[in-house]
């Protein structure tokens, strides 16, 4: 009996013993838990959206960039030898997101590429491969006309260098544009020398 004694006396119970501290610390580790739980949702919720950007504009480059290659390919036609080409300012109807040569009094050259212009100065892509929301546009302009091919012709002064000046070329430059509301605005321009 001794032994029991012994035992009941080594765990005593007393009411008024016990404080409580074990409470008190499992709830400060549950706020500090919480607060890490919050810190890392609020990283993840970052990087998702950080990643979603991402991937919209690479969309928006995408479509951009065939808008301005489908620019490029009607530049390489040479329209501005049609007789109705636009001489000035930006065609409509047919000749829709064609430009001729921007004069720098002019300001509504000055700006064919704004918000207030872009729908009406530039032209609507045949396709859109990469579904960005809306499709993309360009606009053709014309910057110079006949004028000798880069890199035909020396510049030593020599008179037989006259004779490799062969040809002329027409440079236009493209801009495209893929914008549609609430996604990416991504707008890509390119020079481009037709023979």
């Amino acid at each position: 009996m001794n032994a029991s004694r012994r035992m009941a006396s080594q765990f005593p119970v007393h009411p008024g013993g016990q404080r409580g501290v074990a409470l008190a610390v499992v709830l400060i580790l549950l706020v500090v838990i919480t607060l890490l739980a919050l810190a890392a949702m609020r990283g993840t919720l970052l990087q998702e959206r950080m990643s979603a950007n991402l991937i919209d504009r690479n969309l928006g480059f995408q479509s951009a960039e065939a808008a301005l290659r489908e620019g490029e390919a009607q530049a390489a036609t040479n329209p501005a030898t049609d007789p109705d080409f636009p001489a000035s300012g930006c065609g409509s109807d047919d000749w829709q997101g064609y430009c001729g040569k921007p004069v720098a009094t002019n300001a509504d050259d000055d700006d064919r590429w704004g918000d207030d212009n872009w729908e009406a100065n530039s032209r609507e892509a045949t396709a859109n491969p990469v579904g960005a929301g809306s499709k993309p546009r360009y606009m053709v302009e014309l910057l110079q006309e006949k004028v000798p091919p880069t890199g035909s012709c020396t510049t030593s002064g020599d008179v037989s260098a006259d004779s490799e000046c062969t040809g002329t070329e027409t440079i236009y430059r493209i801009t495209a544009r893929s914008a549609a509301e609430g996604r990416a605005d991504v707008t890509l321009q390119s020079t481009y020398a037709v023979p």
